[in-house]
């Protein structure tokens, strides 16, 4: 009789929720896309960090390094809105 593979039929995710890491992943996923989206809106737009700051009203650029690291996953929904604003765009959170 053949040995079944105990993989055959789960999926990555499957996996982070069994090791208890899902949402943790997610998170760190979701910060990257959200960081890389902001940075190519900057250069498509050529707007400097110090003009991002201004158009944010943040005192700082140490705030929009914090933004703009992919792997830091504190970010409050003010500081993303501020960023959408200064970028002419809307924000939009969703579940799916």
């Amino acid at each position: 009789m053949k040995k079944k593979n105990k993989h055959i039929g789960s999926n990555f995710d499957n996996f982070l929720q069994k090791e208890g890491i899902l949402e943790e992943a997610q998170a760190a996923a979701a910060k990257r896309v959200i960081a890389f989206q902001i940075q190519k809106i900057m250069k498509e737009k050529h707007i400097t960090k110090t003009e991002m700051t201004n158009r944010m009203h943040i005192k700082g650029r140490m705030q929009l390094n914090r933004l703009l690291d992919p792997t830091n996953k504190s970010v409050t929904l003010l500081t993303l809105e501020k960023a959408a604003t200064a970028l002419g765009k809307n924000l939009k959170v969703q579940f799916v």
